[in-house]
């Protein structure tokens, strides 16, 4: 196992310098000039906020290195990174780790309540379903969550905003930020509730299509073990239901789950453009869509680059994962 740690965490290096190359190619190759935008001019030329002389381009162009080869500036930004230095923000010339910093705790804080929430309500519910299969709970479970699955998160995130926080019809929950203004005055007790009365939308919100999903796939793996023959030998033995179920049917069930995590963790970075623009949370999601906006370089290649390597580190884990949940699975190879 600790061979094939090492030899996971050595090839991430090419395979990172490959993700980074092509998105750093991506991002030269989409159109507008960033110098232009901090300038103030559209694509037509027209002057959007001032007349800014082609002098004064050129001369953001060249420190944005901009007016460097496309290899050259690949070259520098490797450099770069490196060391940890992800540069400065087009915008507003900021460091990019520092604005990072800013938003990061909100997004990630975000990201672990949704997974919990996803993975509480997912393998019971699966549990539950394949338990009961054929029955009314099987039923209405399957048809509840394929009906959560398919709403689009963008319609429904503007319908709980225009009748859930509206006081014109229902102003069950607020309709921006995290806390209340007044939030640095209360006392601890009415500080938690308010943070909780802030968080509940915008979690359910962030979370449905997950546990949906998770569950869906919780039922389907459960059903597949139960129809094993050591699980008709258990069966045949005398043993309880729960006793199936629980000791012989679930870990072998989770391996689907403990896949699906792989691609939960990068999430943990790039939060949720739709929820955060809808409630005016200051995470990451509406950081990377004003970079991608902007054509700030910077800030799109850092969490880019940042997502990669928690995917990379999100397979890594979940091989780990297979490994304890099944200790058939092995990584090495038998004498």
């Amino acid at each position: 196992m600790i061979q094939y740690i090492i030899r996971r965490i050595l090839l991430f290096i090419p395979t990172l310098l490959a993700i980074t190359l092509i998105a750093f190619s991506l991002t030269r190759l989409a159109p507008g000039d960033p110098a232009a935008l901090k300038a103030g001019i559209s694509g037509e030329g027209q002057s959007q906020r001032s007349v800014v002389s082609k002098k004064s381009i050129e001369q953001w162009r060249k420190q944005m290195r901009l007016d460097q080869p496309v290899t050259t500036q690949y070259v520098l930004w490797l450099s770069d990174m490196a060391r940890l230095d992800f540069g400065k923000s087009f915008q507003d010339n900021r460091p990019v780790m520092e604005k990072i910093s800013e938003r990061l705790p909100v997004t990630v804080t975000m990201n672990i309540v949704a997974v919990i929430i996803a993975y509480a309500v997912a393998i019971p519910l699966g549990i539950g379903s394949a338990a009961r299969q054929g029955t009314f709970f099987d039923r209405a479970a399957g048809f509840s969550m394929f009906a959560l699955y398919s709403l689009p998160i963008i319609w429904l995130s503007q319908l709980c905003l225009s009748f859930l926080c509206n006081p014109e019809y229902l102003y069950l929950f607020p309709n921006h930020g995290l806390h209340s203004n007044k939030a640095a005055f209360m006392t601890p007790g009415a500080r938690f509730m308010d943070t909780l009365w802030h968080w509940i939308l915008p979690m359910i919100l962030y979370s449905y299509g997950n546990f949906a999903f998770l569950s869906r796939q919780m039922r389907s793996a459960m059903l597949e073990t139960i129809r094993q023959d050591y699980i008709r030998t258990a069966r045949a033995k005398g043993l309880s239901e729960g006793s199936v179920i629980f000791k012989h049917t679930l870990r072998n069930s989770l391996l689907p789950i403990v896949t699906l995590l792989a691609g939960i963790i990068p999430a943990l970075v790039g939060g949720s453009v739709v929820i955060e623009q809808t409630f005016s949370i200051p995470g990451m999601g509406s950081l990377s869509y004003g970079a991608l906006v902007a054509r700030d370089y910077p800030m799109i290649m850092a969490v880019f680059t940042i997502g990669a390597v928690l995917t990379l580190i999100g397979i890594l884990v979940s091989d780990i994962l297979y490994s304890l949940i099944d200790p058939r699975i092995a990584f090495s190879k038998k004498s």
